[in-house]
């Protein structure tokens, strides 16, 4: 049973964790300090995203909290990365997740474990808390996921819809640099042959990833999707809908048994500090989880509703919320209801339909980041001049508010005058006055229309039906306002354009829209917020953001600029300093689709006792009609001295795309 006695507690700052092969992970550790004779369950966070410098303040806030009410949270450096041995070769590999395995078996036997081990994990460790959930290690009880997906292909950062997303080269370029930091010297007196070895051995991930344009066998292995029911532990599993993983919550809750599912309005954070705001008491909600699966006390999770999904009232567009309006419901009561496309807008019965929508390369300028984290300007702005470039379908203004609770459908039948086209779809809350919020969207590359593991090129002339599903949402348009989907052929900078600017001619089509009764699903309250005290430090430079949209007046190209200082501090317990800066530019002519390019540069510095570390990293990608390029140079210096660089670069063939 559950107890409000907080226990003293302990902090190891490097346990080392043996593996079969020597290999020697470094973890970051709280438990209470009387653990070895009252032992206690585990609780596993396994990232590559460096627990000395790079995890720091979510994890003070986060796992003394669960250690004080009796569990040992245990944050793992991944092989390869932070302090840990080893090299890295690309995510979620058999190795790393083997790795993984090993850390939970081992975990278990440890004399101050009871025996019982729960896994964590946002993002990369919610990806990987799923993988390994999956491979169904004996001691592993319980997970909670967050912000993850169960289809690596068809929801993470690199494809969507059978699109390349751009975020293949920007996240890529944040590993590159992320992934070739040295370990802190003050932790290994080998650092610099072991910084050195990862310089030499970094992989350049884009192009790895771009190897692979369908659904191929590269990236059904981690997709949990393929086989559910290989997960044995009980899952709890949270998103956010200002998050790109939004879509993995609903799909486990209807696939997976027992499981249950959170969605709030948040970007990619985890929900006790998450923006925009209400946040939720997680680590309460975590603390039921853990107690009732690794415990076994009688927390009443199992009757918690499968689904409760935060609701948001209808709000005029910004590039940034602080806080979203709306409630929480409890399992959202829905029936479908369908409108059609016509010649005189969003009908609630079928009419002729014959619309060209050609768009200029440049629209979905208002797209916002694929994957909002870096708290700046990174939501979808005003969608009024993508609308412009768009064919648009507007309802009649709406006789009552209109609540949409889950994944809209489109269907559309089309025919292309190119052999490779695509389309982004966005359903819009129209403002009186004329403003346009984007509700949800999804696109498709047409050569996936039949799917993703076998494309096929378009017949140029001929007709064909296509399906849609939109990212699920929980929204509600007030009444008077009006409803508006919205197609365009190019989504910029979002995806990455197709070889040419294709005509699509559009002559039939619907959309199926998830429609919640409010009255029949009941209200859900959270605790608020709780957290452990938070990262003591000692600023040396402040964070800014800078999101910027340029066009050459000479030359018509635009480009956006994205500049993130994450500022630079100092560990106020063991003074390592670490500081970064990220820097992308996306340029494109809204005349010629093989205009696009993409470029980034990330500097990373590490400083201690006079020793000073940094890293650069760029790369960049341009395309042509039958191939993409890629160049990538990483140069890392020590005290000013340059110790190594290497230069890379890429010639991979368009397939289908």
């Amino acid at each position: 049973m559950q107890t409000n006695t907080l226990r003293e507690i302990e902090e190891l700052p490097d346990m080392v964790i043996p593996l079969a092969d020597g290999c020697r992970l470094s973890a970051r550790v709280w438990r209470p300090v009387d653990a070895a004779d009252d032992p206690v369950p585990a609780i596993l966070e396994y990232l590559p995203y460096r627990k000395r410098d790079g995890t720091c303040a979510r994890d003070a806030l986060t796992h003394p909290w669960f250690a004080r009410r009796g569990y040992a949270c245990i944050r793992v450096d991944i092989r390869g990365n932070g302090d840990s041995d080893g090299l890295m070769t690309d995510e979620y590999t058999e190795q790393e997740l083997s790795d993984a395995v090993e850390v939970v078996n081992w975990l278990a036997t440890q004399p101050w474990c009871s025996g019982t081990v729960g896994m964590m994990g946002i993002s990369w460790g919610g990806f990987n808390s799923l993988q390994v959930a999956a491979l169904a290690p004996d001691p592993l009880k319980a997970i909670i996921t967050l912000c993850s997906t169960v289809d690596r292909f068809a929801d993470d950062i690199h494809y969507k819809g059978g699109g390349l997303l751009n975020e293949n080269l920007g996240w890529g370029a944040t590993m590159w640099s992320y992934s070739s930091r040295a370990p802190d010297p003050a932790l290994r007196p080998d650092w610099r042959r072991m910084w050195l070895e990862r310089l030499e051995n970094e992989p350049f991930l884009p192009a790895t990833w771009l190897r692979h344009q369908r659904r191929d066998a590269y990236w059904r292995h981690g997709s949990v999707c393929e086989e559910y029911a290989a997960i044995k532990a009980k899952v709890l599993a949270i998103g956010g809908w200002g998050d790109a993983y939004k879509n993995a919550v609903p799909q486990i809750v209807e696939n997976i048994p027992g499981s249950k599912g959170i969605i709030g309005p948040w970007v990619h954070k985890y929900p006790h500090f998450a923006v925009p705001e209400p946040r939720i008491g997680f680590l309460q909600e975590a603390l039921r989880w853990w107690d009732r699966w690794l415990k076994g006390a009688d927390t009443g999770v199992d009757s918690d509703p499968d689904l409760r999904s935060y609701l948001m009232d209808g709000v005029r567009p910004a590039r940034w919320y602080e806080t979203r309006p709306g409630r929480w419901l409890a399992d959202p009561v829905t029936r479908p209801e369908r409108l059609h496309l016509t010649d005189t807008g969003l009908a609630p019965s079928g009419g002729a339909l014959t619309r060209n929508v050609c768009s200029p390369a440049d629209c979905g300028a208002e797209s916002g980041e694929y994957c909002a984290i870096w708290l700046g300007p990174e939501m979808p702005g005003d969608q009024r001049r993508d609308d412009a470039l768009s064919a648009c379908f507007d309802s009649a203004p709406l006789d009552a508010d209109m609540a949409i609770a889950g994944a809209p459908r489109l269907r559309l039948r089309l025919a292309s005058d190119k052999t490779q086209a695509q389309i982004a779809v966005r359903l819009c809350h129209v403002h009186p006055d004329g403003a346009s919020t984007r509700i949800t969207y999804g696109v498709l590359n047409l050569s996936h229309r039949g799917g993703a593991a076998e494309p096929a090129p378009l017949v140029p002339g001929q007709p064909c039906d296509i399906a849609l599903q939109l990212d699920h949402i929980a929204y509600k348009v007030p009444a008077g306002h009006r409803l508006r989907v919205a197609i365009s052929t190019a989504y910029w900078p979002l995806i990455w354009p197709a070889p040419g600017a294709a005509t699509l001619t559009l002559t039939g089509g619907s959309v199926d829209l998830p429609l919640c009764d409010v009255t029949a699903t009941p209200d859900w309250s959270f605790p608020p917020p709780d957290a452990d005290a938070p990262w003591q430090t000692r600023e040396l430079r402040p964070e800014a953001h800078v999101r910027r949209r340029e066009t050459d007046q000479v030359t018509g190209q635009v480009h956006l600029v994205i500049e993130d200082d994450f500022g630079k501090v100092e560990d106020a317990d063991h003074g390592l300093i670490a500081g970064s800066v990220a820097r992308e530019r996306w340029s494109i002519h809204p005349d010629d689709p093989l205009s696009a390019r993409g470029a980034c540069h990330w500097t990373d510095e590490l400083e201690r006792d006079g020793l000073r570390l940094r890293t650069e990293t760029l790369c960049e990608m341009w395309s042509d009609a039958t191939h993409f390029h890629l160049s990538a140079r990483i140069t890392a210096l020590e005290n000013d001295e340059v110790v190594h660089e290497r230069n890379l670069s890429e010639r991979i063939p368009r397939d289908n795309l």
